[in-house]
């Protein structure tokens, strides 16, 4: 079975949603038949490579609130991702473009390393700091994944895997998804959010179910 999810490395929804379905899937008595597919979404194209400002600044700008109640919804997201055992740091995250980051991970995919560089990209944005739209810090972490530093210098300095996110973002426009995470299962199901882990473990035995 194959679960396509789409989500964005800047998306502090996607990490929880990630850590809630991956700890469905660790229950899931079918585990190992299940393939997990991550798909490129950018939530701003247009963002500069990095961006000015706090998260709590963009919170507020986006959606027309001071900069208190910013502050209270972010730290509602930080506790959400401590109840999944994620460190969040937002006060010290910085915003950037993520159209290479989604490059890195088709070039992390091609040598078998799609899983763990969206986690490690994850990691870097929300409890490291890193600035995430720098190609300087994408070299740095392809190299941590083991991938060859010079190979990410060449592949982020060109064009390479850009059709490829392109892609992945012209099927999600084709399935409609106007947020993320998003996920697809079996190309049957889809499931919009971070929803709680049952939910992903509900919808795993079923679509298996279904498809056998």
């Amino acid at each position: 079975m194959k679960v396509e999810i789409w989500s964005d490395v800047v998306c502090p929804f996607c990490y929880v949603g990630k850590r809630r379905f991956e700890n469905a899937l660790s229950e899931f008595e079918h585990r190992d038949g299940v393939e997990v597919i991550w798909r490129s979404f950018e939530l701003d194209a247009n963002a500069p490579t990095e961006s000015e400002g706090s998260l709590d600044d963009m919170l507020a700008k986006k959606y027309g609130m001071d900069l208190e109640q910013a502050k209270v919804m972010n730290a509602r997201v930080t506790q959400m991702a401590a109840d999944e055992g994620l460190g969040f740091r937002l006060e010290e995250a910085k915003r950037g473009n993520t159209f290479d980051a989604h490059r890195l991970i088709h070039l992390a995919a091609a040598h078998g390393l799609r899983a763990e560089a969206k986690e490690r990209l994850l990691r870097a944005y929300f409890t490291e700091g890193k600035p995430i739209g720098s190609r300087e810090t994408l070299i740095e972490l392809a190299a941590e994944l083991g991938l060859d530093r010079q190979e990410a210098g060449t592949v982020l300095g060109s064009d390479a895997y850009a059709a490829e996110v392109r892609a992945d973002e012209q099927r999600a426009a084709e399935l409609h998804v106007n947020g993320v995470p998003f996920f697809v299962f079996d190309g049957r199901y889809g499931v919009s959010g971070a929803q709680e882990t049952e939910t992903f473990a509900q919808v795993l035995r079923k679509a298996w179910d279904e498809a056998r």
